[in-house]
């Protein structure tokens, strides 16, 4: 295997179903679970649209 293919790409979304994917997120940004929960209903699940959404 290449080295390449051995590179995860990078993620687009946030698995919104994930609890420990999502705190983890939200500790990474700094904000509450309760937070970036109402901005995933607002703006989607897309990690750029969170990020600016959060001015991050």
């Amino acid at each position: 295997m290449s080295d390449l293919q051995s590179i995860r790409p990078e993620r687009t979304h946030l698995d919104v179903w994930d609890r420990a994917a999502r705190s983890a997120f939200a500790a990474r940004i700094g904000v509450s679970d309760e937070k970036l929960r109402k901005s995933i209903r607002m703006v989607g699940s897309r990690i750029t649209t969170l990020s600016s959404h959060l001015k991050i």
